[in-house]
């Protein structure tokens, strides 16, 4: 049985050895070692569940992963109303699976369209104040498949906007001007130079997140308003970090009372929101086209009726006051007790990037966290830029006050061990 067990791996071994020198593969195990070098490599970390707290596993490659030692606090999950393994969201799910099924079975525009689906769809309509909303299966295929429908002719797009944006910008194959990050004058001056050349039926997409996922900052999204209204421009905002927290749910754009200025609002279910999916909400007749036109909706199965049983649960629990009190208390004890240490820390929402500048000792400054029992692993370049390293910490609302002063605790002596801190 080993010599079996030796022979296929060595067949397995030289099939990829010849795919690797053949003049037309791909050299995969070259551009590992590569990635390797340059301190790009990622490793797959499984965690045993989504909470607060949960083990962490090493990379299991193929097998199932062991989960050994105590429970770690997760500082890194954007479950910020700490809502996936909440009972409610739970049963809600199971309750959809019941009655309607564990997968939509076909794309929404065959028959994977049910009314769990549109339950969801009017409550998400209902908490943004538009006409309709459309659900995606995923944020990153509601932004693609969005922007690449609407088949702009120019984009003005934040250039710390969301992977999926840009490549959203990509597909649509659109001329794509990027501004300065949340500089509204920026914007306005990059409009009015691309106006001296613009064609009379033009069509322009300005497009920005709302809340920014690697600096906790918020886009000024009244100037951006008045920068597009001045040009005839829609304005789209991506609002995956912003759903569920603020205005009763309905995210900046809703706290802002800028509704009617917003062409094209944009989420995830999968943040706050516990579950999976991404939605557009809008016009009728911007939901019509989308339904018609965009590609990750078209030709995708329908979301997971599970998944959309939770995320309506979820938003219901998200519009209460408890949850996103207890999570902004929560974040004002971490900022406040970060800077108290002499951490730079950015922004102004749930997201607390701790800026360490070098890589190496971000890398340091997380793998000090994890010995302490803390997730929040650092983010390197590419994700930011060079020499803007950082371990971003996210909390969530269902964190202990203990685990908020673990964590404090764990950053100070952490930050000692990896030098960042003076002593």
């Amino acid at each position: 049985m080993a010599e079996q067990d030796a022979s296929a791996a060595s067949r397995t071994e030289t099939v990829e050895d010849h795919h690797q020198d053949s003049g037309h593969g791909f050299a995969l195990r070259e551009r590992l070692d590569a990635r390797e070098q340059r301190g790009l490599r990622r490793e797959l970390t499984p965690t045993e569940r989504v909470a607060a707290r949960s083990r962490v596993a090493a990379d299991p490659s193929g097998d199932p992963p062991e989960f050994e030692g105590d429970e770690q606090v997760i500082l890194a999950s954007n479950n910020y109303l700490g809502l996936a393994d909440d009972e409610r969201v739970q049963r809600a799910a199971a309750n959809a699976a019941r009655k309607v099924g564990t997968g939509a079975g076909a794309s929404r525009l065959v028959t994977g369209d049910t009314p769990i689906h549109r339950a969801l769809e009017r409550d998400i309509a209902a908490t943004k104040e538009t006409e309709r909303a459309l659900v995606f299966s995923s944020g990153y295929a509601a932004n693609v498949g969005t922007i690449a429908a609407l088949a702009p002719d120019v984009i003005f797009s934040d250039e710390l906007n969301h992977a999926s944006i840009v490549d959203g910008c990509r597909l649509a194959r659109a001329e794509t001007v990027i501004y300065d990050h949340a500089d509204a004058n920026a914007l306005a001056a990059a409009m009015a130079e691309r106006d001296e050349q613009a064609e009379e039926d033009e069509s322009w997409l300005v497009v920005t997140d709302s809340v920014f996922s690697m600096d906790g900052d918020v886009a000024p999204l009244a100037a951006v308003c008045d920068a597009a209204e001045r040009h005839g421009a829609w304005v789209m905002v991506d609002e995956a970090h912003a759903t569920g927290l603020y205005a009763d749910g309905a995210g900046i754009v809703g706290r802002e009372g800028l509704g009617d200025r917003v062409q094209v609002q944009m989420g995830t279910l999968s943040k706050a929101l516990a579950s999976q999916g991404g939605y557009v909400a809008g016009s009728e007749a911007l939901i019509e086209h989308l339904a018609n036109a965009a590609r990750s909706f078209v030709f995708s199965t329908g979301l997971a009726p599970p998944a959309a049983g939770a995320a309506r649960e979820a938003l219901a629990i998200a519009r209460e006051d408890e949850r996103r009190e207890r999570l902004w208390t929560v974040v004002e004890r971490l900022r406040d007790g970060l800077d108290g240490m002499g951490y730079r820390v950015l922004g102004e929402t749930q997201i607390l990037p701790v800026v360490v500048g070098d890589r190496g000792e971000a890398v340091a400054l997380g793998e000090e966290l994890a010995e302490r029992g803390i997730v929040a692993p650092a983010i390197r370049p590419p994700t930011v830029p060079e020499g803007t390293s950082r371990i971003r910490v996210a909390p969530m609302a269902t964190h202990t006050d203990a685990e908020i002063e673990r964590c404090l605790t764990a950053f100070r002596a952490a930050g000692h061990a990896a030098g960042v801190l003076d002593e």
